[in-house]
């Protein structure tokens, strides 16, 4: 199955370069239906002509975003070597609130470009 999923200049580029392999999403029922195996395609937010393709991996099911910064290596999930230290769970309620966390779950979608 193929997916789509937009995504801002940083993680896009971390993505194509290799350096993030792990994209936080919250586990709404659009993302209830990736599977290992499916095709996701991501565009970039402000030009829609650049795409990336990717392969799903494995899929990393949490209930907060606590807890999956307490499991995963952030340095898969979209952090560098000199923000890592200072990464906080908190970062993700820019995107999705504490309520949002606790409706659906999150997850940390690891991926591979194809």
């Amino acid at each position: 199955m193929k997916h789509t999923m937009r995504l801002n200049a940083r993680p896009f580029e971390m993505i194509k370069n290799g350096d993030k392999t792990i994209e936080l999403r919250l586990y709404d029922e659009k993302r209830k239906t990736i599977a290992v195996g499916d095709e996701i395609e991501f565009i970039h937010t402000s030009n829609d002509t650049q795409r990336l393709y990717c392969r799903v991996l494995s899929m990393h099911v949490f209930p907060s975003f606590q807890e999956l910064y307490d499991k995963l290596p952030l340095l898969k999930c979209g952090y560098t070597q000199s923000d890592v230290g200072s990464a906080s769970y908190t970062d993700m309620e820019e995107y999705y609130t504490p309520q949002q966390q606790k409706d659906y779950g999150v997850v940390g979608i690891e991926i591979s470009l194809i």
